[in-house]
């Protein structure tokens, strides 16, 4: 029989996860708005040849540290202007996180426990969707389990300030460096919290004297001042604007996506299902290992991890999914702490757990089918609604036969855990599938083909009162933006920033009627404004969700318009 070395178990799992992220990850249309941003920011930077300054339609922007750019710029270099290059940042740092996430769970339970535990976190819906999704929160995720990582390495060490223990805290401290880099002060704020109210509650805080703070000091600053020096001196005011606007007043403010503080309690448990219901298995499994140091010191280390990233982004009202991505890994070694302890759990309380989870789950393919027949009478895309069922199905099934084995032949983890791990994957392939079919109301790529012939001619992209992120990146230029009073429009009055505004309708009305070709895209419910205001009359030239694209010359042979861009648009030319 093969045995495995630790070396080999981290590259199965690192093996696991790119085979699970890269497969058909260029597949799907750029999401709006976040992919379509950070992809155009990335390709302008190439553009441009300006690494410091980030730029999105040419207008600087500030919201985030270059690192991701940086990463996905020097992807498109090589794999070309594609969504492929966009999101293998993501990816490739989710990759990273699931190998971390095994060793961690290795060096704390055993090699059972930090597999399983690398497994779940692959498999966890929220992470499997955001490593396939190209934002700066699997890089800022990453480089965060790095960091505490390399902390929990340096608290086993004799010393924490000496030898070993000293080489993980300066390479803790260059890992938050690097995510700061990637999201901002957020890495070191979180990594140096969790470390420090994990040493308070083991009463070590005598050892936070004894971190070689000069080193790690240096190490830090010497990776992420640089980029900010010399973004400061290019630009007047970018670190009032980063650090007290966009880190500070935001953090506090209620005015961009608004929940309240049981926000992240769904989507940790739905964002982690089905692994999440081994959470409470692994927290007793943990206790049950007696008085080694390091389990004693595990859980509360693992606990304490998830709990203050879990706290510390349900304080602010602005909160999104996939802020809590830092705060998965533990929940992640726990619950693979607990199904590695399948074998030594009382078979009545196995049978007990998978029953459990076979009611939830049936509860949920019951509710999904209600849904969906509903959403079926209202004419709601049949193919969303199928992949729907059979991902609720799938995982109702794969644990409904879980449960059946246990009954069969209990204490067995791998023929427990495999039909289970089985409907998890049918579930993540109907979710990819969804994303595809659900592309219309979410991206823009059918229409930027259509406008693609035309900008490629010398033709002018605009849009109308709305910006559509992916635009640029899809077409290779600048979309100007007319009446538009979103986040752009702040910074768009320094250098060739003003080029990308048309201010009034009258401004575009004198563009649209000079010898410049136009094409401008606007909401379905904007057309009869627009052709009132437009001479010569508009012709459509292609359409996707609720967007219409507009030009202002005649139309060629392959601008043929599609019968579902006529459907409720008045006054259309033949």
């Amino acid at each position: 029989m093969i045995r495995l070395t630790r070396a080999h178990r981290l590259i199965l799992c690192g093996g696991i996860a790119a085979l699970l992220f890269l497969t058909g990850l260029g597949r799907p249309a750029l999401w709006e708005p976040d992919e379509g941003r950070y992809a155009e920011i990335a390709r302008e930077m190439v553009a441009r040849r300006d690494f410091v300054t980030p730029h999105n339609d040419w207008v600087p922007y500030f919201e985030k540290p270059p690192l991701v750019y940086w990463a996905a710029a020097a992807s498109l270099r090589v794999f070309g202007r594609n969504e492929f290059a966009v999101r293998l940042q993501a990816a490739l740092f989710s990759i990273g996180q699931v190998v971390l996430t095994g060793a961690l769970g290795e060096a704390m339970f055993g090699a059972a426990a930090g597999l399983l535990a690398a497994i779940a976190l692959a498999l966890s819906p929220l992470f499997f969707a955001f490593a396939r999704f190209a934002t700066p929160d699997p890089a800022l995720a990453f480089w965060i389990t790095g960091a505490i990582a390399a902390f929990f390495a340096a608290s086993r060490a004799p010393d924490i300030g000496r030898g070993a223990g000293r080489f993980w805290m300066v390479a803790a401290a260059g890992m938050l460096a690097l995510g700061t880099l990637a999201k901002g002060p957020v890495a070191l704020v979180l990594g140096g919290g969790i470390a420090l109210a994990w040493l308070i509650f083991q009463q070590r805080q005598h050892d936070a004297l004894r971190v070689p703070w000069i080193a790690c000091g240096a190490v830090y600053l010497a990776i992420t001042a640089p980029w900010f020096v010399i973004a400061a001196r290019r630009n007047p005011g970018f670190l009032e604007f980063f650090f007290i606007h966009e880190h500070f007043r935001r953090y506090l403010a209620d005015t961009e996506h608004g929940w309240g503080p049981w926000f992240f309690f769904p989507v940790v448990v739905s964002g982690t299902w089905p692994w999440f219901c081994f959470v409470p298995a692994g927290i007793l499994a943990i206790r049950r290992k007696g008085t080694a140091a390091v389990s004693r010191g595990a859980l509360s280390f693992l606990l304490i991890w998830f709990g203050l990233i879990f706290i510390f982004f349900s304080i602010p009202r602005s909160k999104l999914g996939e802020y809590i991505l830092p705060g998965l890994p533990p929940l992640a070694i726990i619950a693979g702490c607990g199904m590695a302890s399948l074998d030594v759990i009382d078979s009545a309380k196995v049978r007990r757990l998978l029953g459990w989870l076979v009611g939830l789950n049936g509860a949920l393919a019951l509710a999904v089918t209600a849904t969906a027949t509903s959403a079926l009478e209202r004419r709601i895309d049949s193919a969303l609604v199928t992949d729907a069922l059979i991902a609720t199905f799938a995982l109702l099934i794969g644990s409904a036969a879980g449960y059946l084995i246990v009954r069969g032949r209990p204490n067995h983890p791998a023929l427990t855990l495999t039909p289970l791990t089985v409907g998890v994957l049918v579930l993540l392939a109907a979710g990819i599938k969804a994303r595809e079919d659900g592309a219309p109301m979410f991206s823009y790529r059918s229409l930027a083909r259509a406008i693609a012939p035309t900008t490629a001619k010398g033709c002018l992209l605009a849009s109308y009162r709305h910006q559509v992120q992916s635009l640029p990146f899809y077409t290779g230029t600048r979309e100007l933006l007319v009446d538009y009073q979103g986040e752009l429009a702040p910074f768009g009055q320094n250098g060739d920033a003003r080029d990308t505004f048309i201010a009034t309708n009258a401004r575009l009305s004198m563009l649209w009627s000079s010898n410049a070709c136009v094409v401008l895209v606007a909401n379905r419910n904007d057309i009869s404004q627009l052709i009132r205001l437009l001479k010569p009359t508009p012709s459509v030239i292609g359409c996707e969700g609720k967007k219409f694209a507009l030009y202002n010359g005649v139309l060629s042979p392959w601008m043929r318009l599609p019968s579902e861009c006529r459907s409720g648009i008045p006054a259309l030319p033949p």
